[in-house]
């Protein structure tokens, strides 16, 4: 199948992303939310970076207005159902998901492959939501999706071999390097990075360091870009606490993946990382 169109629902962090590396690389995008406010700021968010792109000379100023002018905005799920590819990429809850997957399934045209941005969701529940099982598959992209290169490919229990390779074709036009995973709870990525980052916050939690010297040491020490903690502010506690929880339910309650309370409590005061300006560190205006 050859992808002509490509429609985005969920106008956070993660869907203006897929929208901007869906744009670059040429398609016309269309990005819905239920939330007007939403889709404003994911209007201005991408504007700015494809003018970071600019400045980096990634982009020249022309291809960055082309792209821009690519993506077109809507609360309407209807709009969203005329595109080939359309990919979900909603808060992590299972439910939600679910939800509207079975609304896209009515929506969308007939011939339409549905991916989720799913990070640790069972790819074939979602799809048995939908009228197209055979069409649904896992995107998992990697925050921030216009710098990170990595793609998760999932395929549920009744993917096709057509849609496997349609999506496969179009992640590596987006520029994207692809790994394909099993259709089990975290997937690749989430499977280790989760445990990782909980056990960072037991660590806190007993008292072993504090916040700043336990990345310190997870980054001089082996070298990554970004400590456990740090990351987890990044992604967001609360999403964290969902992919931890999927984990646990989806693996047969196995005691290796129950949440740290420590977590779960700044999840409930809503110290959710830097998207609330709190969470293991404090964030404030620039």
């Amino acid at each position: 199948m050859d992808v002509t169109s490509v429609g985005v629902i969920g106008a956070g962090q993660m869907g203006s992303g897929i929208a901007h590396v869906a744009s670059v690389a040429g398609w016309p995008v269309v990005v819905q939310d239920v939330a007007q406010a939403a889709l404003d700021r994911a209007q201005k968010g991408i504007e700015a970076n494809l003018g970071r792109q600019v400045k980096k000379e990634l982009l020249t100023q022309a291809q960055a207005a082309e792209a821009l002018a690519r993506i077109a905005f809507t609360t309407d799920l209807a709009r969203v159902g005329e595109s080939d590819l359309v990919i979900e990429a909603a808060t992590e809850n299972v439910d939600l998901k679910h939800k509207i997957f079975a609304n896209l399934s009515k929506a969308a045209k007939p011939g339409a492959i549905l991916a989720t941005n799913t990070s640790s969701i069972s790819i074939t529940a979602i799809a048995a939501r939908t009228d197209r099982p055979d069409r649904v598959m896992g995107m998992h992209f990697m925050n921030p999706v216009p710098v990170m290169k990595l793609v998760e490919l999932i395929r549920g229990l009744q993917t096709s071999d057509e849609t496997f390779a349609t999506v496969e074709a179009a992640t590596k036009r987006m520029g994207k390097t692809t790994v394909v995973a099993r259709d089990m709870p975290g997937f690749i990525v989430n499977r280790v990075l989760m445990p990782y980052i909980n056990e960072a916050a037991y660590a806190l939690q007993e008292g072993i360091g504090s916040a700043a010297e336990i990345d310190a040491g997870m980054k001089l020490g082996t070298n990554v870009p970004m400590g456990p903690l740090e990351l987890a502010d990044f992604i967001g506690l609360d999403t964290c606490v969902a992919i931890m929880e999927v984990l646990r339910d989806g693996l047969g309650g196995d005691s290796k993946y129950r949440v740290c309370p420590l977590l779960t409590k700044h999840v409930e005061a809503g110290w959710l990382g830097r998207k609330t300006g709190r969470g293991f560190y404090t964030y404030g205006a620039k």
